[in-house]
């Protein structure tokens, strides 16, 4: 098997991409909603996305169960999308990939042999493993299809690792990015110093996954000592599950970041009130009061509002809106209507009846 990755992705993910993590579109019965799961794709395309991953936290872990069986159905929903809408040889498709190794091992198997270019390797689930059986887990794993790191926090099925895994992570080869997801900026400026401190600081890239951070990961520099030398290290981009609701105006408001980063023109005080609007609209989706419990449901809420989704259904029956959260969803809707992208949606839903 070739686990090479296409050299024009691998362009596109080093100079930094927008990815959203693909929510599930699903009926009352629980089957897979195909036109709504294929409708989302091309939103997202159209809004100018430069990838998507897809079989992740967002997507649900429950996909994988055997009473569902739709890991496999998905991607492939997802892949013929893509090639349909056509966005270019640089589009970062990235897969998921969870479970212990020979599961891993398939699941990556069935990712590279549907055009994905990237696993989105999870660490969640796998509390019995010490940390040196994750890192040779990984490495069989990146044997199989290049491999974008994932540091998930504990609330939503993650566990905490150490600077000296992340030190070992970064030394593996076919390891291409890392998405550091941990909401804790100590965790997170771990994973930062292992790869600036790695052989292979050059050839991994960091994408923040941090959705109670998002714009201050992007805007702050990090200058780490390494050896007798400074070696700065940015987030050259974002996967997010944020990135699936709004996510024109998302869109543009990460291109103003990149821009005024080259160009030297960013308004850091500006950023910085922006930053506190989008960490509390993230704070209502993602259910920061009950703990994360319905952050997948807030995302569905969000979309089925805009006509995106016709329910909130999960397939787990403990991932719904918990008490409050729609309180709180209207709330930011109504107080950062800018941040929201309602008109583009109904424009886009108008144009795609005639697709």
């Amino acid at each position: 098997m070739n686990t090479t990755i296409n050299p024009a992705v691998l362009v596109r993910l080093k100079n930094g991409g927008f990815i959203p993590a693909h929510p599930l579109a699903l009926h009352e019965d629980l089957t897979i909603d195909e036109e709504a799961q294929r409708r989302l794709t091309r939103y997202y395309v159209s809004c100018g996305v430069d990838g998507i991953a897809v079989g992740v936290h967002t997507t649900q872990f429950e996909i994988r169960s055997p009473e569902y069986n739709y890991f496999k159905k998905v991607l492939e929903i997802t892949a013929d999308e893509i090639k349909r809408v056509n966005p270019g040889d640089s589009f970062i498709k990235v897969a998921g990939i969870c479970g212990q190794t020979t599961a891993a091992v398939r699941e990556a198997r069935i990712a590279k042999d549907l055009g994905y270019d990237l696993g989105l390797l999870s660490m969640g689930g796998l509390d019995s493993l010490s940390e040196k059986e994750l890192i040779n887990r990984a490495k069989v794993i990146a044997k199989e299809i290049p491999v974008f790191g994932f540091y998930l926090q504990p609330s939503v099925g993650g566990r905490i690792l150490s600077y000296s895994f992340w030190e070992e992570f970064c030394n593996i080869d076919n390891v291409y990015a890392i998405k550091t997801a941990p909401f804790n900026r100590y965790h997170t400026l771990e994973v930062v110093r292992a790869i600036c401190n790695s052989k292979r600081n050059e050839d991994i890239v960091l994408y923040t996954g941090n959705d109670d951070n998002i714009v201050l990961d992007l805007i702050t520099p990090y200058t780490i000592h390494a050896g007798n030398q400074l070696v700065e290290k940015r987030f050259v981009g974002g996967l997010l599950g944020h990135y699936a609701v709004w996510t024109k105006k998302s869109v543009d408001l990460f291109h103003h970041i990149k821009d005024g980063l080259k160009n030297k023109t960013l308004d850091y005080e500006k950023m910085l009130k922006i930053a506190v609007e989008v960490t509390e609209m993230n704070a209502a989706i993602f259910d920061v009061n009950n703990n994360f419990k319905g952050s997948i449901a807030g995302i569905h809420e969000v979309l089925r509002r805009q006509g995106l989704l016709k329910g909130i259904w999960c397939l787990n029956p403990k991932e719904r809106l918990s008490e409050g959260q729609t309180d709180e969803i209207e709330r930011v809707i109504s107080q950062y209507r800018k941040w929201t992208d309602d008109d583009y949606v109904k424009e886009f839903i108008a144009k795609d009846r005639c697709y």
